[in-house]
């Protein structure tokens, strides 16, 4: 299935969650919020939100600074 992830196209596999994603992308889950098909999802969530024909995400990392 094809998938949008921070604007480009990529293959995903069905029944795979946004953890997996994650994992796969090596994207240290602490660090984000995942904006999924205009909804926010944080950390708690990616392990029970199960990938979707279609989905358009945006991976969003904190940054501190001052």
């Amino acid at each position: 299935m094809t998938i949008t992830v921070n604007g480009e196209p990529r293959q995903a596999v069905l029944g795979r969650t946004l953890q997996d994603l994650l994992n796969e992308l090596d994207v240290d889950q602490e660090t984000v919020v995942v904006e999924r098909n205009r909804e926010i999802l944080n950390h708690p969530r990616f392990a029970d939100t199960p990938l979707q024909e279609g989905d358009v995400l945006e991976i969003v990392r904190f940054i501190g600074g001052g």
